[in-house]
């Protein structure tokens, strides 16, 4: 009887706590907020939008601080979207007009509220790209950072949006739909604010693949007006390779929180060309149609692919959270930008449309020489150059910068390493290479979310470890992280590539260097650009704007004449220039170097033999992926 009585009495319990919880209901919803926005173009053709975004649930007695962002997922400067906001309107949840003020000029403070703020905004947006909205009457492409405002102290709540475009239009987001094709939603401000959308009149192509278990869908957006249906199967034949490909990298799949991924490829005249990652979608923006030359969309494709797992999962942790209100400093762009540029192009390659192996090679001329012989090397390595991001990385600047001398793109740097530590590990260690890191690092830190973010987001110190862990090689992870990553030296590429069959060489051997270009200005010469701090013109003490008076005793009055006695002198040759600088009359001292400019050639192309190691060598590192 008494455990009978006890089991009643426990059971009263919990139906009395549930009944508790859900009367409370409403009124944690209304503690928690939410935030509805609604968007239409009536005036599309002059390439406006009008925002309605209604807060609800805000805490009362104090003022509700809006924003527009500064910065964009994928875009690491800061941007003032707010300069394209204007007749701002308040209301509180009775249609009364609210006042506001502006302490800054990305932010609208509104008191008197009384819990709901309705504010009412038009947009302007005439570039379409992954930073910036672009809007006419054929489609409107939206940055959700660059087109809608948020308020600090709501960004958990949950977001429905309506999009009220044209009739013919069609949405493609990787927001949340419902039943209303018009409306989305999205869990919080973070996953909002990472959600490109497209409204056109797009094709759309879908295609499942198969991944621990569970089955996704890859889908096309793709408003390209100029392409034919046929052509538009084709690149979906195309980007489905692609993705085969770089699922074989990792051997999974990303766990697409929605059960999609989704391509938002918009290929019209009028269009920035960019690429941009997000989550579970990529924003492809080029006013390259596809039509006669799919090919050169679909680099774009392969690279943005490959940051589903690099950076949207896989993470440095200086990203976590991204910020909108300021740049993004992180150490790690050279992982997250410069290995996804390696992959993009490896994958391609793997594919079959990236050419034979000697077009590979030149590619990978092309990136070494950028690091070997780029000024920026001598001062900093892959990390401080990733740190310079928020500089160079879209950054407006009205004045001069010396970036030139000091800085080499994250993207460019970062693939050089890859290219390193992948044939390191290829020939140092027995069935390892970079894919197996890559690997390891998205069991360690990409594979495992929480709340769409990753649970263990990387510090440097945690991709060296994941480098001993997969190699079991302390001694070779520290020497590598040491030299190549926190300092600015290069991997020994000769040896490297020769192991595969490449010839790493001088370019044009015994040819002169001159570090700037030369234009023709009122019948005499000046240097047309910023001299190179390893070049002999900065060594002389040269700089972009002087004027060159006479070059080895003989005047001069046009580049070619400086180029004909550049052609009778060797390297180590010294001669004498007098130049006006800023209108001082100088004479200086040029010592002739060697061009240092480096290539690399297949052995095939000079007749050497390639071995069948150095053929089963590329043939795993070039060939494709995908099992038979």
């Amino acid at each position: 009887m008494f455990r009978c009585l006890t089991e009643r009495r426990f059971r009263y319990v919990q139906l009395l706590s549930l009944a508790i919880c859900l009367l409370a209901l409403p009124a944690l919803a209304q503690a928690q907020g939410k935030v509805e926005y609604e968007i239409s173009f009536p005036n599309a053709a002059h390439h406006e939008a009008e925002i309605t975004v209604t807060f609800s649930g805000v805490p009362v007695g104090k003022p509700l601080e809006v924003r527009m962002s500064r910065s964009s997922p994928g875009r690491y400067a800061a941007q003032e979207f707010s300069k394209n906001v204007y007749t701002v309107r308040a209301t509180d949840g009775n249609g009364a007009a609210l006042s506001f003020t502006r302490p800054n000029p990305t932010q609208w403070n509104i008191a008197g509220h009384k819990g709901k703020v309705r504010i009412n905004y038009t947009l302007f947006g005439d570039l379409g790209s992954g930073t910036f909205t672009g809007i006419d009457p054929s489609m409107a492409h939206l940055s959700i950072p660059a087109t809608f405002m948020w308020a600090r102290g709501m960004e958990n709540a949950p977001i429905t949006i309506r999009f009220k475009g044209l009739p013919e239009w069609k949405v493609a987001t990787q927001l949340v739909p419902t039943a209303d094709p018009q409306v989305f939603t999205a869990p919080h401000l973070q996953y909002f604010m990472d959600s490109p959308t497209m409204l056109a009149n797009f094709r759309l192509r879908e295609w499942p693949i198969q991944s621990n278990g569970k089955t996704y869908t890859i889908r096309l957006a793709i408003n390209d007006p100029a392409a034919s249906d046929k052509e538009v199967d084709e690149f979906a034949e195309m980007c489905k390779k692609i993705v085969a490909e770089q699922q074989a990298i990792f051997g999974e799949a990303p766990d697409f929180d929605f059960g999609t991924y989704t391509f938002i490829s918009n290929y019209v005249p009028q269009i920035g060309g960019d690429g941009m990652e997000h989550r579970n979608s990529t924003s492809l923006t080029s006013s390259r149609s596809i039509k006669g030359g799919p090919r050169g969309n679909l680099g774009t494709v392969s690279h943005e692919y490959f940051h589903a797992w690099n950076v949207e999962r896989l993470r440095p942790k200086t990203l976590e959270p991204f910020s909108f209100e300021d740049a993004n400093v992180s150490d790690g762009l050279w992982v997250g930008e410069g290995f996804t540029q390696y992959y993009g192009s490896l994958a391609m390659k793997r594919a079959g449309f990236a050419g034979d192996d000697a077009s590979f090679a030149r590619g990978l001329g092309f990136t070494v020489n950028s690091v070997v012989n780029a000024p920026g090397r001598v001062l900093h390595g892959p990390i401080e150059m990733s740190q310079q991001a928020v500089y160079a990385d879209g950054a407006a600047a009205s004045d001069p910068t010396n970036l030139q001398n000091n800085f080499i793109s994250y993207y460019t740097y970062g693939s050089a390493v890859a290219l390193g530590l992948d044939l390191s590990l290829r020939t140092k260690f027995a069935g390892k290479s970079l894919d197996g890191y890559m690997r390891q690092l998205w069991q360690d830190h990409g594979k495992h979310q929480k709340n769409y973010a990753p649970a263990k987001p990387y510090t440097i110190g945690d991709l060296k470890a994941s480098l001993i862990k997969y190699t079991g090689d302390a001694a070779f992870a520290n020497d590598f992280f040491a030299r190549i990553v926190e300092g600015h030296e290069v991997p020994d590429y000769e040896s490297l590539l020769a192991k595969a069959g490449f010839q790493y060489r001088k370019a044009r051997p015994g040819r002169l260097w001159l570090d700037a270009q030369f234009r023709e200005q009122g019948g005499a010469v000046s240097i047309a650009g910023a001299t190179l701090r390893t070049g002999p013109l900065y060594k002389a003490g040269l700089d972009r704007g002087d004027k060159i008076l006479t070059f080895d005793g003989q005047a001069v009055s046009k580049p070619s004449d400086i180029q004909a006695i550049v052609d009778k002198h060797k390297a180590g040759d010294t001669i004498t220039i007098e130049a006006e600088q800023r209108g001082v009359k100088k004479t200086v001292q040029l010592t002739f170097t060697e061009d240092p400019a480096v290539e690399v050639v297949s052995f095939e192309s000079l007749n050497k033999e390639v071995t069948a190691e150095m053929k089963k060598l590329r043939a795993e590192w070039l060939g494709s992926q995908l099992k038979p």
